[in-house]
């Protein structure tokens, strides 16, 4: 009983379906309206056309419809042309555009492209496509040198100089040093521009070293990101050179020792000439006093007076016995007397030393010269009081050294005289 109703129901549908459809009109099944393209369009024009140099481009895009149409340019690069007629592209990339600057390497030109027609000024459509020309050739970078290729320096002076770069096509990222010869205290190179500076010590050429001289090679080798090298070099020849700042260490030493050695000779002279003195002032006493007792004597005995002869012939005796008195308190010191002059003439001759030795600048050449020219004078003289004590016991300064050394009495006294 309900499988038949099922069918029943089933059929009815069927039967209702199918009058539906019948009475569509058949109009409206089959009213699915066509669209007809009517507005201008530009087919077949890439957005972005690259070209290498020396190369020709020629490309014609289309429209869709057909007809006599009007095509034209705007921001073109020097050398693209377009037919006006059909729109084909045209251009050859010649060398001699990039040489001269009107056209770059690796540069966006926004080019627009418009298209319309003559008899219709509403039907047009513009739109535009970016050019780009590339560089076939590959121009290498080179690493160069601010410097020539052979350097000549000495020891204590500074080499420097910029290591710099030529870009080609591919620029050089990084720089690497080397050297034939550990260097120290130098600036590293790492990049162009950078700069190279070192400074030769003064025991950088060795006693060994044929010609006095070091010969080191340095070489920058540069290197892009694809690993191309190239290598600068330069020679640089060290040629052996005094060590001013220690040479006028040893100098000013030198000029001190003697200055020092100076005060002792002159306390020493100071010494020998009061010791001098003193006898000198001794022996003419007792002179004074022999010869006021031979002039008494001789007064008393030409006297009426028997006594007073008598004291006058006796009073000359004295006299003449006071000399080997005055030979045994006071001799004479001869030999003090020299060794003074001695000195004196040493004392002169170092300060002349030292006045014809002057530096005349921090770096005179003949500083070595006139240093050991001071030693061995300073040692002569030496040699000769070797057996003279010095000494610097005095309470006196330098200035009343120098005073009393320079005074007209003593310069009189030692004075060389005619015989």
């Amino acid at each position: 009983m309900k499988v038949l109703l099922v069918l029943f129901f089933v059929l009815c549908g069927y039967v209702l379906s199918a009058q539906t459809r019948d009475t569509i009109p058949t109009v409206l099944r089959d009213s699915v309206p066509v669209v007809h393209d009517t507005l201008l369009r530009i087919s077949k024009l890439p957005p972005y056309i690259t070209l290498a140099s020396d190369s020709i481009l020629s490309y014609q895009p289309e429209i869709n419809k057909t007809g006599k149409y009007f095509w034209f340019l705007r921001n073109a690069p020097v050398g693209l042309q377009i037919n006006k007629d059909n729109g084909t592209l045209s251009f050859k990339a010649a060398k001699s555009f990039f040489l001269s600057g009107k056209l770059k390497y690796d540069y966006e030109y926004k080019v627009q492209l418009g298209v319309n027609n003559p008899t219709d000024p509403s039907e047009r459509i513009d739109t535009g496509f970016t050019l780009v020309f590339y560089n076939t050739e590959i121009i290498p970078s080179r690493v160069k040198l601010s410097v020539s290729q052979v350097l000549n320096v000495d020891e204590g002076d500074t080499v420097s100089f910029r290591v710099q770069c030529e870009a080609g096509s591919f620029p050089i990222e990084n720089i690497v040093f080397y050297a034939t010869q550990s260097l120290k205290s130098f600036t590293p190179v790492k990049h162009c521009d950078d700069d190279f500076t070192w400074s030769p010590s003064f025991d950088f050429v060795k006693e060994t070293d044929s010609g006095k001289v070091k010969i080191i090679y340095l070489s920058f080798v540069g290197s892009n990101k694809f690993q191309n090298r190239d290598t600068a070099q330069v020679k640089i020849i060290v040629r052996d050179a005094l060590n001013f700042p220690l040479a006028v260490q040893t100098y000013h030493a030198q000029v001190k020792t003697i200055n020092t050695y100076l005060m002792q000779l002159k306390y020493s002279f100071l010494q020998l000439d009061r010791s001098i003195k003193r006898v000198k002032n001794t022996r003419t006493t007792f002179d004074i006093t022999s010869s006021a007792t031979a002039l008494t004597g001789t007064i008393l005995g030409s006297a009426a007076d028997a006594g007073s002869q008598k004291v006058g012939k006796i009073l000359p005796s004295v006299g003449i016995s006071l000399v080997p008195v005055k030979e045994a308190v006071s001799p004479q010191k001869v030999y003090d007397q020299n060794q003074a002059a001695q000195i004196r003439t040493s004392i002169k001759r170092l300060e002349y030393m030292l006045a014809d030795n002057v530096l005349v600048t921090e770096k005179d050449p003949d500083i070595v010269k006139k240093t050991n020219k001071l030693k061995d004078e300073l040692k002569q003289i030496q040699v000769q009081l070797i057996d003279l004590p010095v000494s610097m016991d005095s309470n006196m300064t330098e200035e009343e050294l120098n005073e009393y050394f320079n005074s007209p009495k003593v310069t009189k006294k030692y004075r060389l005289k005619r015989k």
